[in-house]
């Protein structure tokens, strides 16, 4: 163990550490594809005309939201195999993957029905009267109007859930984070490699926030050059 800062330490933890960026990138795009995917069930779940199924689903999303997602990590990975009848044991990858992507797929629902809503309520009724069937009412007129607005939100939550990640470290998931953990309980100087954690995540999400913004601006530009061909 050293006193104070240490280049010497910084420069040996820096690839013991870094070898874990691939598990981390891997997991948050994962657990980005579940979210992005289940914010949809939740969306098409909510607008399910009985009222008290669309009351039910609504009270679960905001259940999920208020309940920290460490606390659902631990009841995936600890108590679902506890649970009677059920007894499967899940990989701390997966358990992760579910219980991040789960909290976060509840408000990229939220954002989807934002965007959604943005359509002019004129698109719909256009598209019922050119007698549009379902799938291309979607994919020509109410999407392409829809997405633009969601692209910002849509990159913030990346940009959170990838700082959320490292939670995955407290189940096993060996990220940049249990690594950095793992030097520091070896060789007893924990400074330097959660200073490498800290720098990488900052680079990354850094990057995370321009490759946003350049999508923003570029869906931006299509949807205004569609509207002056139009």
């Amino acid at each position: 163990m050293t006193d104070g800062w240490s280049w010497e330490t910084f420069s040996d933890a820096f690839p013991f550490v870094v070898k874990g960026i691939g598990i981390t990138l891997g997991l948050t795009v994962t657990c980005y594809i579940f979210a992005l995917l289940f914010g949809f069930v939740w969306l098409f779940l909510r607008r399910i005309p009985v009222k008290p199924f669309s009351w039910l689903f609504t009270w679960i999303m905001e259940f999920i939201r208020s309940t920290p997602p460490l606390v659902q990590l631990f009841f995936i990975y600890y108590g679902w195999p506890t649970v009677p009848y059920v007894g499967a044991t899940i990989s701390p990858f997966a358990c992760a993957v579910i219980a991040l992507g789960l909290h976060f797929s509840t408000y990229i629902s939220e954002v989807y029905r934002s965007g959604i809503n943005h359509v002019d309520k004129g698109q719909w009724e256009a598209a019922k009267a050119l007698n549009f069937p379902t799938r291309l009412k979607w994919i020509k007129i109410i999407l392409p109007q829809a997405l633009p607005p969601m692209i910002p939100m849509l990159g913030n939550y990346l940009i959170i859930l990838f700082k959320e990640v490292p939670l995955a470290a407290t189940i096993g998931v060996v990220g940049i984070m249990r690594l950095a953990q793992d030097y520091g309980d070896q060789y007893w100087n924990y400074l330097e490699p959660l200073t490498i954690v800290a720098l990488l995540f900052l680079a990354l999400s850094y990057i995370s926030s321009l490759l946003t913004s350049w999508l923003e601006r570029r869906m931006n530009f299509k949807f205004d050059k569609k509207k002056a061909i139009a």
